[in-house]
């Protein structure tokens, strides 16, 4: 089994970003907005930070408190949306209960959006351009293979048909026993469904390449949805859990930052 180093093709990545700032001489800012105190969302959120110091991009940080309402979080949106200064926002996801997410990122301005989430976004979702980076490095010719994405969420499974339209795609919403015949015939399975260890070296056929975009988090570690120790000696290729697509989700949300500071210049 070989294995796609994320974290290798997004450090690249954000070096070519530097190098793009420097040449330019841009000064991107983006805002991140988190609400709670969520242990996972704070970590990701430093995750990007630490990457967006890397490459220059100034990050203006937030955070408000677990039981701020809606109206405060959508305020906050407007007047980011107002900013100049500010070429992107981001909110960090989960949210608190009480707060409905795709309200308020809807209510991002499309230049600004470049988590890629809003109907008339400027950019494409950094997750699903990680997903076909994690593709391309396997070297392999994709046009007959048949693609199936698990992925929880119907808006996320059209969004990644359309972008990989022209190959053979289809989308399962969660997973269900019956999904099993599928998943035997898939020669790419995509999963992001953030649950730890649900693909079994049983559920794949010979040489699979695995995507594995499921987060989580069990004893304190982060997980995938792919069971490593038990696809081992069958698939093909697997994106690990961290260290594949993770980064290279982080270095594609710089480059939409970056995309965003030049067209708001």
């Amino acid at each position: 089994m070989k294995i796609i180093d994320g974290k290798k093709i997004a450090d690249q990545i954000l070096d070519g970003l530097k190098n793009e700032i420097d040449r330019k001489n841009l000064q991107p800012c983006l805002a991140a907005v988190l609400v709670g105190d969520d242990p996972a969302s704070h970590l990701y959120l430093r995750k990007k930070e630490g990457a967006a110091q890397k490459v220059g991009i100034e990050i203006r940080k937030h955070s408000l408190p677990a039981q701020t309402s809606e109206k405060e979080v959508l305020d906050l949106i407007n007047s980011l949306n107002q900013d100049d200064r500010i070429d992107g926002i981001l909110v960090q996801l989960p949210l608190p209960s009480q707060l409905t997410a795709d309200k308020i990122i809807q209510a991002i301005e499309p230049v600004k959006d470049v988590d890629g989430f809003v109907k008339e976004s400027r950019f494409e979702s950094p997750f699903i351009l990680a997903i076909w980076q994690a593709l391309v490095a396997t070297g392999q010719k994709l046009n007959n293979k048949k693609i199936i994405a698990l992925v929880n969420s119907d808006i996320f499974g059209r969004a990644l048909k359309l972008y990989l339209k022209g190959l053979k795609v289809d989308y399962l919403l969660g997973f269900e026993n019956k999904f099993l015949t599928d998943l035997k015939e898939a020669d790419v399975l995509i999963s992001a469904l953030g649950r730890p260890a649900l693909i079994k070296g049983e559920m794949i056929k010979e040489g699979t390449i695995l995507i594995d975009g499921g987060i989580s988090r069990v004893d304190n570690k982060v997980v995938g949805d792919v069971d490593r120790k038990d696809i081992q000696g069958k698939a093909g290729w697997l994106t690990p859990a961290p260290g594949g697509l993770g980064p290279l989700t982080v270095a594609f949300l710089l480059k939409n930052v970056i995309l965003a500071s030049q067209l708001n210049l």
